[in-house]
């Protein structure tokens, strides 16, 4: 069950990158409205929530760890932490795909 959690993914697969955005906004648009102090645990719950979420749909980054840390202080879990932590894994995920040949550089054999 945890390689499900830690298997690579491709951060050109728009549908799970489009999901990843999906649930990162969502979870902070909730918290946002529920205020810096929020609801018994009901902060808690939606960062784990959005933790899986993420990690499922666009696999298990090192910097899903201290966003979901940064979450338990108070106003911090006011900010946009985890669209901003899923913007900056798509990127650098982008950014170590090499790029697609050109047209006169595939060899087939």
């Amino acid at each position: 069950m945890a390689s499900l959690y830690l298997r690579p993914v491709k951060a050109s697969s728009r549908t799970r990158v489009r999901l990843a955005y999906a649930a990162a906004i969502s979870v902070d648009v909730c918290q946002w409205l529920l205020g810096p102090l929020g609801w018994a645990f009901a902060d808690e719950i939606l960062d784990v929530v959005a933790a899986l979420l993420i990690s499922w749909a666009i696999g298990f980054h090192p910097l899903l760890l201290p966003t979901f840390a940064l979450e338990f202080l108070p106003i911090a879990d006011m900010l946009p932490t985890w669209t901003a932590c899923v913007a900056l894994v798509v990127m650098l995920r982008r950014k170590q795909e090499p790029p697609p040949p050109g047209p006169g550089e595939v060899i087939d054999v």
